[in-house]
């Protein structure tokens, strides 16, 4: 590992001595290129020279134990010192060994997220709009901005299914995780017994790809129009604005009547395309590194139950690290902080275990 860090530390000093120089500009584009690797190895380089310092001060306080003989004031300072650089080298090698894992190329990322109402009818629709609610709550709070692709809506306020994006850097690497059917439990507001129901929602998280990195030939696409159904005025009935995208090759189909304009709907369903086909391509490549994906939490499938929301004993049950928290209605108010974390330290305990 100590071979490694030394390469990357040079390797950061290279960066820097071409990034100091005023010719490289010349180049805007591999000027970016440079400036980004630097940055993504700085917290690398710098943790580093810590672990370093730390083991340089392990030393000398060492040598000043060695030197204190009888004297017991100097002899307790060389042990507080050593105690401390000790503990920090603890702590920077576990920073280094996390710094160094495999990085999720994604993590950057903004999202595209799918939520869709399963069993329990009406009841995991309504369902479904409480997490889509949560989530953008979650968003707000970390100052990500969302917005609505497509939903479709029931007579309740519920939604069959709804699509939204969250941009915000970083975006991905929290709310990969969510990937998988949610069980909730509750009495539904219609049933006269007080009978306990169980329903499903599931998510679906994508990582948000541009035109430039995913190209869909367009003899690959068909796209019809429709008029839109729903709530919104006499507009809906009157114009075919809304948007079927089919991806010939695939099968896959996107839909988008949200806007007004026949555009916007076309350019948002692409969106989502693109998302799918490129995360379609990632579970290929998963697929072929099997034992790295058994690694992580989760398989990221929509179809693995990884959370339970039960209403009557105010508990969220998070499942694939068996974490059980006695706080649903803020944790339903977008404060999933504290599932997240655990989910994200568990994954990098697994994924250090198979390093």
């Amino acid at each position: 590992m100590l071979d490694k860090l030394e390469g990357l530390e040079d390797r950061y000093d290279e960066l820097e001595g071409v990034l100091a120089s005023p010719e490289i500009y010349a180049d805007p584009p591999r000027a970016a290129a440079l400036a980004k690797e630097q940055s993504e190895l700085r917290p690398i380089v710098t943790a580093y020279r810590q672990y370093r310092a730390a083991c340089q001060e392990e030393r000398d306080a060492r040598e000043l134990m060695a030197e204190a003989g009888g004297d017991a004031e100097l002899r307790a300072l060389a042990q507080e010192t050593l105690t401390a650089s000790r503990a920090d080298i603890e702590r920077l090698e576990m920073q280094l060994k996390l710094l160094l894992l495999p990085r999720d190329e994604n993590d950057g990322r903004s999202v595209i997220m799918e939520i869709r109402a399963g069993a329990g009818g009406e009841e995991a629709a309504l369902f479904a709009a409480s997490l889509y609610r949560m989530y953008t709550m979650y968003a707000d709070a970390r100052g990500w901005k969302t917005e609505r692709i497509g939903q479709s809506e029931t007579e309740l306020g519920g939604f069959r299914e709804i699509t939204f994006s969250i941009d915000g850097e970083g975006a991905f690497s929290r709310l990969k995780y969510e990937s998988g059917v949610h069980r909730v439990q509750r009495v539904p507001e219609t049933e006269s017994q007080g009978r306990v129901h169980t329903s499903t929602v599931t998510v679906a998280v994508l990582p948000e790809v541009d035109d430039i990195e995913l190209t869909i030939d367009p003899k690959d696409l068909r796209i019809d129009t429709f008029r839109s159904s729903g709530a919104g005025g006499q507009h809906i009935n009157k114009t075919s604005s809304a948007i079927r995208v089919t991806h010939l090759p695939t099968g896959m189909v996107v839909e988008c009547q949200d806007e007004r304009s026949q555009f916007k709907n076309r350019d948002k369903a692409l969106r989502v395309l693109r998302s799918r086909l490129f995360e379609m391509e990632q579970r290929k490549r998963d697929d072929a590194i099997a034992a790295e994906r058994r690694s992580q939490v989760g398989t990221g499938d929509r179809s693995e139950r990884i959370r339970t929301y039960n209403f009557p004993e105010n508990r969220v049950s998070e499942h694939r690290i068996k974490l059980t928290l006695y706080q649903l209605d803020s944790f339903l108010d977008g404060n999933l902080d504290e599932v997240l974390d655990a989910l994200i330290t568990t994954d990098q305990a697994e994924r250090l275990r198979h390093l």
